[in-house]
């Protein structure tokens, strides 16, 4: 059961993070951590995911969190139940969910293979679905309990999307398309489940400082279930962008992971159907 004696803006509040071993989404889990929330996170590395869980765990005492890990590839065929099951199973509730798993594998059209466009649009858009698709049936429950009993509980959906998704970015079709299927996801959703006091917003991000933007000149790569895949993004694109941000620098993780946990709040209630961009001013 979750500890309900923290005194964070989150207490006894049960979160999915998808993609939380690292960069923004290991922040993400840690900022709701933070605030009294219990999380799940996942990711392919076993060994980041029960890192984070450790870090979670090691300062529960004071914030009254707990962690569990669910390993694995969002994109598998029932990764979304099991994803769920295990916030049920562990924590008995569902109440945060940041769709955040997801990577980048750029090429123009006429270079791009089927393998590519697919990719992108499974671990951006599918796995969300699936995910999103295996809790209605548990938020429905839930929210149909509290209304009995005289409750009300709001609960947060949110995905991450790109300026990308937004205003396209050449070389990056795939990724593009995915990302602005996001924001088409996030505003029918908010549609679909405002009857269950569920808040759904997407956070498109600008140029934040991740392996996926490291400079290209340092060859960095992923690994994807045993595909090394190269990312990064050139000197020239990376120094184009800071100019063109008006706080004249990327964001780091951590800003990032801020901005999601703003829609984790209570302040956020009657916020839903939204797409916010976090980029620095940066202008699409």
């Amino acid at each position: 059961m979750v500890n309900n004696q923290s005194i964070g803006n989150l207490a006894g509040k049960v979160a999915l993070v998808s993609g939380s071993g690292r960069g923004i989404g290991r922040e993400v889990a840690l900022k709701l951590a933070s605030e009294g929330a219990s999380i799940v996170v996942n990711d392919l590395d076993a060994d980041l995911a029960n890192q984070v869980v450790e870090d979670i765990l090691a300062t529960s005492a004071a914030t009254g969190a707990n962690a569990v890990a669910c390993v694995g590839s969002v994109i598998e065929e029932g990764f979304g139940e099991r994803f769920v099951k295990t916030a049920v199973d562990h924590f008995d509730g569902l109440d945060i969910i940041v769709n955040n798993a997801g990577f980048t594998w750029d090429n123009v059209i006429q270079k791009m293979d089927d393998e590519q466009w697919y990719a992108m649009i499974d671990v951006h858009m599918t796995a969300p679905y699936r995910i999103l698709k295996a809790a209605q049936p548990y938020i429905k429950t839930y929210h149909t309990l509290e209304v009995e009993g005289g409750q009300e509980v709001y609960r947060k959906v949110i995905n991450i999307s790109s300026i990308a998704g937004l205003g396209g970015n050449a070389g990056q079709l795939a990724y593009s398309a995915a990302k602005a299927g996001v924001v088409g996801m996030t505003k029918t959703l908010c549609k679909e489940w405002g009857r269950y006091n569920v808040n759904v917003n997407a956070v498109a991000f600008g140029f934040i400082q991740t392996r996926l933007t490291a400079a290209v000149s340092d060859n960095p790569t992923i690994n994807v279930q045993g595909k090394q895949i190269r990312v990064g993004v050139s000197d020239q694109i990376r120094d184009m962008m800071t100019t063109l941000i008006p706080l004249g620098r990327p964001g780091t993780p951590k800003e990032a992971a801020d901005a999601v946990y703003l829609f984790c709040t209570p302040e956020s209630n009657y916020i839903s159907g939204q797409t916010v961009v976090v980029g620095g001013g940066l202008e699409l």
